[in-house]
């Protein structure tokens, strides 16, 4: 099943794999962004077409999601035809030991926060370089703007001690625009001491649509993690 021996992609494997494992029949399932949760997007293909699952439906986060799920046979839905969501799979770029997370490295945050706080169970996947003793410390908050609004929305964050930057394209010139059209600053704190806090006020910033910190929103977090040369994975 797992291919290849890049300890680092086998470990994203088995614990996107694990994760994919825990959804059951008849679930309407939240498919989250990023390279983790691509495997678990896959894990999910493969056990409908063997049969060892049956039913579910997915609800993207972003087009990469809705990309992958469809490459796999995956059903879609949406958030107008569901009433419900019985499991998200999500990655995250900082899980702190509260499970508290900063997520919006592929700038899709938005719709995941829609999407994972609805479920019911929400499964967050990652390597144990994610975990962090406080937020902030190694990752910068992403923090969705409407357009017209990036230079005020940038002074409000600089006056609550943020360093700012707004993030490019990578082989694309000018910024990165997110499934929503809008652009996306990076926020960099010494620490996030109250990410309960700081993620209301900085979502009460006017023309800020979104922020990466999810705040009491996590029920499991399973970390992927090499021990002698092999890929395990353990829940926090």
């Amino acid at each position: 099943m797992l291919s290849g021996t890049d300890p680092v992609k086998l470990m994203k494997q088995q614990v996107g794999f694990t994760a994919a494992d825990r959804v059951q029949s008849g679930a309407i399932v939240g498919l989250g962004t990023g390279s983790t949760t691509a495997y678990a997007i896959q894990r999910l293909g493969d056990r409908l077409k063997s049969g060892d699952l049956k039913d579910i439906k997915g609800i993207p986060t972003s087009f990469q999601a809705s990309v992958l799920a469809k490459q796999y046979g995956i059903p879609l839905t949406t958030l107008d035809e569901v009433d419900r969501i019985d499991v998200a799979i999500d990655g995250a770029d900082e899980v702190d030991p509260q499970k508290n997370l900063i997520k919006g490295g592929g700038a899709a945050h938005t719709r995941e926060k829609v999407v994972d706080s609805l479920a019911e169970l929400f499964i967050v996947v990652v390597d144990s370089s994610k975990l962090v003793t406080a937020l902030g410390t190694t990752f910068a908050l992403p923090v969705e703007v409407l357009p017209m609004a990036i230079a005020p929305v940038t002074r409000a964050l600089e006056a609550l001690g943020g360093t700012v930057e707004l993030r490019m394209g990578v082989k694309k010139d000018g910024p990165v625009i997110t499934d929503q059209g809008n652009m996306v600053l990076d926020v960099t704190f010494a620490a996030i001491a109250n990410p309960a806090e700081m993620e209301v006020t900085i979502n009460n910033i006017p023309g800020v649509l979104e922020n990466g910190l999810f705040v009491n929103v996590t029920d499991v977090v399973l970390i992927g993690e090499i021990k002698d040369g092999e890929a395990i994975v353990r829940e926090m």
